[in-house]
């Protein structure tokens, strides 16, 4: 969506502080009309800005407490190839085609670390794979976050990060 307006900014920041809200409770909070909270946010699920239904799973409350980052080195030709393989293992989080130090950065997620080396495993076997490497994470201090974003376009400031002064 090229054009968010500020009610559009106001919805979003509102469904990511509670993304069960009813859209009666949305349009109150927000103090728009009803159908008005109802057709935006059904526009921004039809765009794919909004998944419907989605929601984050707390992985570690189902039995995966073991984070891991791990960067591949990959064979250029196959790196297609190597992205949809990395697609089926269902532990692969994300998938990054990234510059630096390796081409691929994943988030993987393991029950303990014999099901993290099966998954690493997994990802070696890979046509295309040259080597890895994995990274643990022992504690998340910040998780996966929008809300500054949208918060900081909602009061119109600049998209550009905070200078410090």
């Amino acid at each position: 969506m090229n054009s968010l307006d500020p009610t559009d900014l106001k919805i979003l920041l509102e469904l990511i502080r509670d993304p069960r809200i009813q859209i009666g409770e949305l349009s109150e909070a927000l103090g728009i009309a009803r159908n008005t909270a109802q057709s935006r946010v059904r526009r921004m699920q039809r765009s794919g800005l909004l998944h419907d239904g989605g929601r984050e799973i707390d992985l570690e409350a189902v039995g995966y407490d073991v984070v891991a980052f791990v960067t591949i080195e990959v064979n250029h030709r196959e790196l297609d190839g190597v992205v949809g393989a990395l697609r089926l293992i269902a532990q692969v989080l994300e998938v990054h085609e990234i510059s630096g130090r390796g081409d691929v950065w994943c988030r993987v997620v393991a029950t303990d670390t014999h099901n993290l080396q099966a998954a690493l495993r997994s990802i070696l076997r890979i046509r295309g794979v040259i080597r890895t490497e994995t990274v643990l994470a022992l504690h998340t201090h910040i998780q996966y976050r929008t809300e500054p974003l949208i918060s900081r376009l909602a009061q119109g400031s600049s998209l550009a990060p905070a200078r410090p002064r």
